[in-house]
């Protein structure tokens, strides 16, 4: 029954258009993702000040997504985009193995906010093409995602250059917003 009022619903408003943050510290490939994911190849990217914000459709979904700043003066306005998020992704530079403790406290910070508490939480482990970069495995115990028992998340091995580990991204992105 539910079904039907959920074609319904969809014949006559359109689609139900997901929204998601992109968010991570300078410099992860927050950017280089949004473009990857959207036009499905590289666009040379400048730092982000501010915000990009785009549609993109994946297996007939539609995501807006928005890609916030991640210098540290921006970093205090994410929470300024939260309202009504159903997902974040968190992008992490995997070779840049000195700044992962600030990528830790400032996801640590954003998944305790009110209205962040019932979106899902998909981290790239990203730059898996350059020589150091962190296994996924060794950003997830460093970002302590396995304490996270009340939120439902995973971790993807990525290259937004060379668009790997994406797609399986959002196939789980997308099965996991029809589960929730």
């Amino acid at each position: 029954m539910g079904g039907v009022f959920s074609r319904l619903f969809e014949a006559l408003w359109g689609p139900k258009e997901y929204r998601i943050l992109i968010l991570g510290l300078d410099g992860a490939g927050k950017t280089t993702i949004l473009y990857r994911l959207q036009v499905g190849e590289v666009v040379t990217t400048i730092p982000t000040i501010g915000f990009n914000v785009e549609s993109v459709t994946y297996k007939n979904l539609k995501f807006q997504v928005w890609d916030l700043g991640g210098q540290t003066s921006i970093r205090p306005y994410w929470r300024c985009y939260y309202a009504n998020t159903d997902c974040v992704i968190y992008v992490v530079d995997c070779v840049d193995r000195e700044r992962l403790g600030i990528a830790k406290s400032e996801l640590v910070a954003m998944l305790e906010e009110e209205e962040l508490k019932s979106s899902l939480l998909l981290v790239f482990a990203n730059k898996q093409d350059m020589d150091g970069a962190m296994s996924p495995a060794e950003v997830s115990a460093a970002l302590g995602l396995s304490a996270l028992k009340s939120r439902t998340w995973q971790i993807f091995k990525t290259s937004a250059l060379k668009g790997e580990g994406l797609d399986e991204a959002m196939e789980w992105l997308v099965n996991a917003l029809k589960t929730k």
